[in-house]
């Protein structure tokens, strides 16, 4: 059988393997568009056998002729033909689905081996292989080890010998990209302080990001199931690119792990996603079948040495994940400090004495808790409330209490531990040691505020998109309901506006037929609804729809180019269509109908950055003057790891900044805002603008 050459092979080749040719899932080295290669135990029924590869079945998809393919075989078979492999009827991939939770459950459990059976001769269900080859197999640990050396030294190293770059190998699987200012003149539009270099000081030089591209399946049980991805971004808007700005935990994304805000998507399926506007992007992920992204990633800086020997001699920028704890950066990093945690056991099971969990209001993973007389607690470094970044060099940012508990299960005797302490934190513990118990509430940091949108600045919407008023007014019954459900409230998350969620066909208004979902309200019966929260506006509407006579007042969002807005409607009707759930209060519009609100309806956060010389902002923009579009605002487009824009973890792709230090951006081009962002040297407070993305 394939198995038995595929074993043969693999333990020929072991010695030769390289953590950037590996596969991430399977252990095995092959192309990263074919299929994943297994070494099964048993031998394996029939009818769980693909008929194009011969092989147990992987992400297996029904035919409407009743056979069942791996989505691979059948998606690249379907490309040349367009017909069953085995009854040659007529067939599309879009009209194939997801085979049964029982098929899937039954190849899961599947006996396997790992594949490098010289040093681990473990064997498992084939489910739990991926979890088995990053957490307990040696020879996977081995390379990715070396893999982090090569790429990332130490501090220390990096302290007696000059940085060192990537290996041929490695560098064949990462895709970087070099901006040098004094060079190439960015792209229209965009200004990346991220990319600065200095030619002028002792100041470590950053040459270009490095990014990858990486495909990564995600797999819909159910047809409506949501992927839990927030999407900004489209051709239509000025972002361009479709990009990830939020991971939704417990989704089918946060439950595999390799997407993250920022990530930008390239193609779904093999239909590109780099010229069509925001509402068809969402349509194709939207797709009731397996998914195939492309997507390319972000990775943080590349270092590159200087030329003279009297620069060689200082420390290069490595491209680091978090920043370094010795180092200045990461004391002025707001909102926290980063620190390196080492606990060493004396056995490998000795439990840490650690509880950690998750928050509603942020993602990733937080110490609750330390057990009196546990390894932690002894060693006194760990606090409560620490934001777990990584455990042994897995990144956790976006990762689960479940995950770092299996991470921990599977280390040795020595457990890494990188964390962000939050500043009021950090701070209360010298106020303690300084002024006494009392110091610790005075220097407690203030809450964001949030404010609306001042006079100053004020703006037009995006080339493209507008708003339109409308009133309604009718008679009703006294107990007439109006037939609305609506979400929102200045107290929501994004301080979003109350708007409609649902019009329900037994409402007045479902037949007046003015009113549709996604409505911004503004005022009922002169009673002014902008500026409530939640539960407010609920009260007011079942005030005034108690009288017989109701003026509702209400703003629509859309855009001016009517074939763009009718796919944004007929989105927004296929999601009334196929969501009449109770859970409706979840819904949202979709990113692009937020962009058309004039600025009365907007509400600003300020967020304030903190980093040193030697540092850029981590954030790239796109907007201002362009001679095709006229006057466009500033919007978020990238936010580079490793630097304190992600750190700070407040903004987010698809932002739109207002102002800087309280200068108003409105009516500014590329030329102003450039030299005003290099000017801010050690801090920045950048007003912004934040709009939650559209749910996929």
């Amino acid at each position: 059988m394939a198995t038995t050459d595929t074993k043969v092979a693999c333990g020929a080749g072991a010695a030769g393997l390289s953590w950037a040719r590996v596969c991430k899932e399977c252990g095995q080295q092959h192309e990263g568009s074919d299929c994943h290669l297994y070494e099964y135990q048993d031998e394996v029924d029939d009818e769980l056998i693909c008929h194009i590869c011969l092989q147990p079945l992987l992400k297996p998809m029904d035919t409407p002729c009743g056979h069942t393919y791996c989505f691979h075989c059948l998606s690249n078979f379907l490309k040349e033909q367009d017909f069953c492999p085995v009854d040659r009827l007529r067939l599309q991939l879009h009209q194939c689905r997801p085979s049964s939770l029982l098929v899937r459950n039954l190849l899961d459990k599947l006996s396997v081996a790992c594949p490098h059976s010289a040093e681990c001769q473990q064997q498992m269900q084939r489910c739990e292989l991926q979890p088995h080859l990053h957490n307990r197999c040696p020879v996977f640990r081995r390379l990715r080890e070396e893999a982090e050396k090569r790429k990332r030294p130490s501090w220390n190293e990096l302290k007696g010998r000059k940085g060192e770059g990537e290996t041929a190998g490695d560098a064949k699987h990462s895709a970087t990209q070099s901006r040098n200012p004094a060079r190439d003149p960015p792209e229209p539009g965009l200004i990346n302080p991220a990319y600065e270099e200095s030619e002028d000081d002792n100041t470590p030089l950053r040459s270009s990001l490095v990014a990858e591209a990486i495909v990564v399946e995600l797999f819909r049980g159910e047809p409506e199931e949501d992927l839990g991805l927030r999407i900004v971004g489209g051709k239509d808007t000025p972002l361009g690119n479709i990009v990830i700005q939020e991971v939704v935990r417990d989704t089918l994304a946060a439950a595999d792990g390799r997407l993250a805000p920022g990530d930008h998507i390239l193609e779904v399926n093999d239909v590109s996603l780099a010229s069509v506007p925001h509402a068809r992007a969402i349509a194709v992920l939207r797709l009731p079948s397996l998914l195939r992204l492309t997507v390319m990633q972000e990775k943080g800086f590349k270092s590159r040495e200087r030329q003279s020997d009297h620069h060689a001699s200082s420390c290069p920028a490595a491209p680091q994940p978090f920043p370094d704890p010795h180092g200045n950066a990461t004391s002025n990093h707001n909102p926290g400090t980063v620190l390196q945690v080492t606990l060493m056991k004396s056995l490998r099971t000795e439990p840490l004495g650690i509880k950690l969990i998750r928050k509603s209001e942020e993602s990733g993973v937080f110490i609750l808790d330390l057990l009196s007389g546990g390894l932690a607690a002894k060693d006194g470094k760990l606090r409560k409330n620490d934001k777990v970044l990584a455990i042994n060099g897995h990144d956790l940012r976006h990762g689960t209490p479940e995950s770092a508990a299996q991470i921990i299960q599977g280390s040795e005797v020595r457990v890494n531990f990188v964390v962000m302490r939050p500043a009021a934190d950090a701070q209360e513990e010298g106020a303690s040691s300084r002024d006494g118990p009392h110091g610790r509430a005075n220097r407690r940091a203030p809450e964001p505020q949030y404010f609306k949108r001042r006079s100053t600045y004020v703006k037009d919407p995006p080339g493209g998109f507008s708003s339109q008023e409308k009133t309604v007014s009718l008679k009703k019954e006294p107990r007439l309901s109006l037939g609305i459900t609506i979400a929102g409230g200045r107290d929501c998350r994004s301080r979003l506006p109350v708007y409609i969620t649902s019009v329900q066909p037994v409402g007045c208004l479902h037949r007046d037929g003015t009113i549709k979902r996604g409505d911004v309200l503004l005022s009922i019966n002169g009673v002014d609804l902008t500026q409530l929260t939640y539960n407010e506006a609920v009260s007011a509407l079942k005030t005034q729809t108690a009288q017989s006579q109701v003026a509702l007042r209400v703003i629509q969002t859309h855009s001016e180019d009517p074939e763009e807005d009718a796919e944004a409607a007929n989105q927004d009707q296929q999601d009334a269509a196929d969501d009449p759930r109770e859970d409706a209060l979840n819904w949202t519009p979709l990113w692009t109908r937020w962009l058309g609100l004039p600025s009365p309806m907007h509400w600003c956060r300020d967020i304030v950055l903190q980093k040193t010389n030697n540092e850029s902002w981590g954030f790239s923009i796109v907007g201002g003057y362009e001679e095709s579009h006229g006057q466009q605002p500033f919007f978020i487009k990238t936010i580079v790891p490793g630097t304190p824009a992600h750190f700070d973890g407040r903004l987010k792709c698809g932002d739109e900044i207002v102002a800087v230090n309280g200068a108003t951006t409105v009516g500014m081009n590329n030329s102003s805002l450039i030299p005003m962002l290099k000017l801010q040297k050690n801090k920045v407070t950048l007003t912004v603008v934040s709009w939650p993305g559209s749910l996929v």
